[in-house]
């Protein structure tokens, strides 16, 4: 389909919630990864509907490219424009590739290798074969010996986990790797070692033993209620379908049955040259890349002849229609879904047209949904989209996050809204607002095109080829949607006959979750869905026109005390700082490494550092409510009215040493979003509905956080971290409850009014527009005072040898371990913090190898440093890994050895390179684009100590050695130093750190 924005990929309404209680893979609205309705990055055109291509002559040796008169192999049957910037072609095995050149990060390349082969492609006795073949490809294969494909990508500067990857769908297997600063020889060895990967892995009994622990330390691990609540989901919408069973996962049947002879019998059978496509986007000619992929895969032939096409089966009707669930841990949910065969069809451009008809009148109902939902109501949150699902369904689907457990009231009103929308044509002022949000987001993607990193097209790729659709550019796409609005096709009548035709289907299935058992729940589901509720739809609003003129007015610019070009730093060379009277402090870098792309923060006040330490306050409140509170008369309906067709926006967050307002605009917006966050500032609104909904929002979110460890380590590590500082600490429901608007306002009002202000534009804009633009904003507010408040200090909790013990809920074989060690904070041990930096990841290596490698305790244990630049101290290097009740101590043993032997002796100069090499190679990519300069650079301003700062980061890595880190090691890595903490279910009757 076309590249249509992200903003708009989503519903009006954002998940607050039902995002954290269906995971990812289960179908209902929104949650589905990849589909025809992701108004997503690259607009999408179906490919021919065989997974095979048109045979090839066997003879032929050489690779088939499209040349400018051909019709490349992903465009046959559609007649939207190639992408002339990517290179198609055909190996004479079957093998297709898909290549073009990005400079973004410069020296990067992304590598995607996608196989046709998922969960849909597994027999019962295979179930979890698909997922298993990933994890075992990555031990080891033809050229390289087991474990070693690790090592390898790490002396070419990846890092495990971020640049190399893959991931398994239900019609996929996807892998990945990004080269940074990628050579000749590199990208020759990498190709060689992943045609390897795919063509000929290790699948030996050996590793086998050695990865299927892993791979069932990771279905373990997964959260409990949340798993069966989206499995109930996925086996009631596709019921009679291979998807209701088929999660990537697998069964632990299967998985413990599997052998080195089942697993070899399913990649012969699926992993095939006519089933792959190789994906190349980065900064080297395409030529090269064509030259690598015909050098290692042409040779790689399929076993036996290729297997028929899978029946995905078609939506049953006849399958129960309602279903109810009982997870007293998480909150009464209401999903359903109306649901149509999944049909191929060619994506052409008269298809998208009308695809976008339908989901311009799904925004129209999501849009009420959410001004019901802000203005209170029955329900916190409710969505509806439109999904194709796995090449299995064709679904509109529906979620409903109701207030307290009144399921039934909520979806009546979800459902009368829905209703309204089929009986009533929409006022064309609804209408105009939603087109001229398409234009704007799709334009955006137009202006900011060059900016677009090489792997995102390489993963935009791949997830078009999986769901049978072609990628067209940003402008292609936007030339399409502009055809349609030319042809008239959003008309009310066209909207109306859109609404009604996309909620009937060939099946509907629902599903309720009760937190209390409930026989009765699954009838009074069918009959709630099938209730008469015309009528009962609340009075639509009227779209009123907003203008800037509406907010409230500030003073007459401010006047520029100081102008100052920063040439201290080492590297960019046209950042500034302006002074201005009334205190504020501007920071400007322009820049056109990101076309048209502004970044605006705010940083005001003291952040962390000014929050009560006595009590807790309503600060949990701000994120869902501060923004939301509106300025002056406007509240936030009437500030997105003000920002249609506008990349304007705001977001709140509370750093160490200063809140924060920022935002990402465009050079035409950037006047009129310094503005708004000015207006805010210094006008703010104080509407209750925001509190309110925050309230419903958290206290059904907060029993889900017991029923996994991982849920109580997000609620209480923090604030035991901080010898329960109420800063960290997580509030109870009590305090919750006990939040009120009057309250808020107490603690918000002063902050939204301290100083000292600093404000950072960094971007494609020209520096006197910026500073003119912060003149008239930030510039015109009246002067603030900084806080003369002593900053308060930084505990950590003592250390007694013995760990602290929690519980939770869930399942009986889920723990989890922590080992943390106090370190520092402040711009003084920055040195220090970069040293940890490359310690933890030395350890987490380590701990990886042991315990996931070695032991398969864990699938995913990890080591962190974390060193608060704006706080006094507070640091810590922490390991963390999920693991069976009876192997708690024995993280604890593993972390306490490497611990120990990081502080005995150097490390090996190999250990160094393939820690150090990543670890550059990070800085050097994340330093060509703005936010690696906003972060380094905050607070600059007010402490030139942070300039200073970037200055000697290069010279910090460089002059690392293993003795170095042995003495970072030692002077943290202290035996009596370590806080111990296990979170195991309250069933087991392990006891640890005996």
């Amino acid at each position: 389909m076309l590249r249509l924005a992200r903003a708009l990929r989503r519903p009006v309404a954002l998940f607050l919630l039902i995002g954290l209680v269906l995971p990812g893979g289960v179908v209902p609205a929104g949650a589905q990864r990849a589909s025809r309705s992701d108004l997503n990055r690259a607009e999408r055109v179906r490919e021919a509907p065989s997974a095979t291509p048109a045979a090839t002559s066997a003879t032929n040796a050489s690779p088939q490219s499209a040349n400018a008169h051909e019709i490349p192999w992903l465009f046959r049957g559609s007649d939207i424009p190639p992408d002339r910037d990517w290179t198609f072609g055909e190996l004479p095995n079957g093998l297709r590739y898909a290549l073009r050149r990005n400079g973004v990060p410069p020296g990067q390349v992304a590598i995607r290798v996608r196989v046709d082969a998922g969960s849909l492609m597994e027999s019962d006795s295979e179930r979890g074969f698909a997922h298993l073949i990933e994890h075992l490809t990555f031990r080891g294969s033809v050229y390289v010996p087991d474990g070693e494909a690790k090592r390898i990508w790490q002396r070419l500067g990846t890092t495990f986990g971020s640049d190399t990857n893959a991931q398994t769908t239900p019609t996929s297997t996807t892998y990945k790797l990004d080269l940074p600063s990628a050579t000749q020889d590199g990208l020759d060895e990498s190709l060689k070692i992943l045609s390897g990967m795919i063509a000929q892995p290790n699948l030996t009994g050996s590793a086998l033993t050695a990865e299927r622990p892993v791979v069932l330390a990771e279905q373990r691990e997964q959260p409990g209620a949340q798993v069966r609540f989206g499995d109930t989901v996925r086996q009631t919408f596709f019921a009679g379908q291979p998807l209701a069973d088929r999660s990537p996962i697998g069964t632990i049947t299967a998985l413990e049955g599997a052998t080195a002879q089942s697993v070899q019998a399913f990649h012969k059978r699926w992993y095939r040259p006519s089933r792959v496509v190789v994906i190349i986007s980065g900064d080297v000619d395409p030529v090269i890349f064509e030259q690598l992929v015909t050098k290692y895969f042409t040779a790689w032939q399929g076993n036996g002849p290729p297997p028929p096409e899978p029946d995905f089966g078609k939506p049953d009707p006849t399958k129960p229609f309602a279903v109810s669930t009982t997870e007293p841990s998480l909150p009464p949910l209401v999903t359903w879904a109306v649901l149509r065969p999944w049909v191929y069809r060619d994506d052409t451009i008269i298809f998208n047209q009308k695809r976008m008809v339908d989901q311009m009148a799904l925004r129209l109902i999501n849009r009420r949904l959410e001004t019901r939902a802000r203005s209170g109501g029955s329900f916190i949150q409710a969505s509806v989209s439109l999904n194709d699902v796995s090449r299995s369904a064709n679904g509109t689907f529906v979620s409903v996050l109701p207030i307290g457990d009144d399921w039934e009231a909520a979806l009546r009103d979800v459902r009368a809204a829905i209703a309204d929308a089929q009986q009533t044509p929409p006022a064309q002022a609804e209408i105009d607002r939603e087109v001229t949000e398409f234009d704007a987001a799709m334009k955006a993607q137009v202006d900011t095109a060059r900016a677009e990193q090489g792997a995102q097209q390489a993963d935009n790729m791949g997830e078009a080829i999986d769901i049978r659709e072609t990628i067209a550019s940003a402008q292609v796409s936007y030339d399409i949607f502009l055809g349609a609005r030319t042809k008239g096709f959003f008309t009310p009548e066209a909207l109306l006959e859109s609404t009604r035709r996309v909620f009937v289907g060939d099946a509907t299935h629902a599903v309720v979750n009760s937190r209390a058992a409930d026989l009765t729940a699954s009838a009074r589901l069918e009959t709630a869905l099938k209730a008469d509720v015309s009528g009962l739809a609340n009075a639509r609003n009227a779209v009123r026109k907003i203008s800037f003129a509406q907010l409230p007015r500030l003073k007459t610019p401010g006047k520029i005390v100081k102008r100052t070009p920063i040439r201290e730093i080492s590297g960019p060379t046209e950042i500034e700082r302006i002074d201005f009277a009334n205190g504020v402090r501007l920071m400007i870098y322009p820049n056109s490494g990101e076309s048209n792309r502004v970044y605006v923060r705010v940083r005001f006040g003291g952040g962390l550092n000014a929050l009560p330490t006595d009590r807790t306050t309503a600060a949990w409140a701000a994120p869902l409510t501060l923004i939301a509170g509106g300025i002056g008369k406007l509240g936030q309906e009437e500030l997105d009215q003000l920002t249609v067709g506008r990349r304007i926006g705001m977001s709140f967050d509370v750093d160490d040493d200063a809140f924060v307002l920022s935002a990402v605009t465009s050079p035409e917006d950037m006047a009129d979003q310094l503005q708004l966050i000015a207006a805010k500032l210094a006008f703010p609104r104080w509407d209750p509905n925001p509190l309110a909904r925050a309230k419903a929002v958290t206290l059904a979110a907060y029993d889900s956080n017991a029923v996994s460890p991982g849920g109580i380590l997000s609620r209480d590590l923090e604030g035991l971290l901080h010898a329960g500082d109420p800063r960290w600490a997580t509030a109870t429901p009590d305090q919750v409850r006990a939040t009120t608007p009057a309250s808020f306002r107490a603690l918000w009002a002063p902050i939204l009014a301290s100083g000292p202000v600093e404000v950072q534009v960094f971007g494609d804009f020209k520096a006197d527009d910026a500073v003119a633009a912060v003149a008239k904003s930030l510039g015109a507010i009246a002067p603030r005072r900084a806080s003369t408040r002593p900053i308060p200090p930084v505990k950590f909790p003592a250390s007694t040898g013995k760990p602290v013990m929690l519980s939770h809920d869930g399942p009986a074989n889920q723990a989890v371990a922590v080992v943390a060690w106090p370190t520092g904070g402040g711009i003084d041990g920055i040195s220090d913090s970069r040293r940890l930096e490359l310690l933890a990841q030395i350890f987490s290596d380590r701990l990886f190898d042991r315990l996931r490698s070695e032991a398969g305790a864990s699938y995913s244990p990890s080591v962190q440093s974390e060193w608060p630049v704006g706080l006094p101290s507070g640091g810590r290097l922490m390991a963390i890994g999920q693991v069976p009740p009876d192997k708690v101590d024995f993280f604890f043993t593993l972390a306490k050895e490497i611990a120990a032997d990081l502080a005995a002796k150097p490390i090996e100069r190999d250990e160094l390179k393939r820690t150090l090499l990543p670890y550059a190679q990070y800085i050097a990519r994340a330093s060509t684009g703005n936010t690696f300069w906003l972060t380094q650079l905050a607070g600059a301003s007010y402490d030139p100590r942070r300039i200073a700062a970037v200055n000697s980061l290069a010279v910090d890595i460089g002059k690392v050695t293993p003795e170095i880190l042995q003495q970072v090691a030692q002077r943290y890595l202290k035996p009596d130093g370590a806080f111990l903490l296990a979170v195991t279910p309250k069933a087991a009757d392990t006891v640890a750190g005996k």
